[in-house]
């Protein structure tokens, strides 16, 4: 780490919340993750550096909790929902199919950084199941050939945005 955690504090916190106390360690994981979409490594190191609580320690406990990701999340956020009624209704085929478009797995996101791959357990459309949300936009009734159909929109409209940014950073 080039910065020591003495001079360099890598998220916005108020350390009155920690006060020793080992329950604030997840408002303190919290502040790091909206900060960065994920609790990176020198995050931890931070948190340890100013609690003292052993950084092995702060690592066990964000790998615990499935609230917190130890990598960044793509551009996009592809959540599948597992809920009971998405579940009988096709899920596991809106992950095949999802899958075999993006090549990726739950949890992870795709080689050109554009896509991640959530399971959640309900996003409260049941009558719309098999449902699946991006980046909080709601795709419900779902068959492989519409999604298939989705996923390759959301493909191009990844890659044009990549492409403006690239323009407007040139």
């Amino acid at each position: 780490m080039a910065d020591t955690p003495d001079t360099h504090k890598p998220f916005n916190v108020d350390l009155w919340t920690y006060d020793g106390h080992a329950g604030a360690l997840i408002p303190l994981l919290q502040a790091a993750q909206d900060t960065y979409g994920y609790v990176s490594e020198k995050a931890i190191d931070y948190i340890s550096h100013v609690t003292g609580i052993p950084a092995a320690e702060i690592y066990g406990v964000v790998t615990f909790y499935a609230q917190f990701r130890t990598r960044p999340l793509g551009r996009h956020v592809i959540k599948i929902c597992n809920g009971t009624a998405c579940h009988v209704n096709g899920a596991k085929e809106v992950y095949n199919t999802i899958q075999d478009e993006l090549n990726i797995n739950y949890d992870d996101t795709t080689e050109d950084g554009n896509f991640s791959l959530l399971s959640v357990a309900c996003i409260g459309c049941c009558s719309l199941a098999p449902v699946i949300t991006i980046d909080g936009e709601t795709f419900g009734r779902l068959t492989p050939v519409k999604l298939r159909k989705i996923i390759r929109q959301a493909r191009r409209k990844a890659q044009e945005e990549r492409k403006q940014e690239e323009v407007t950073t040139s």
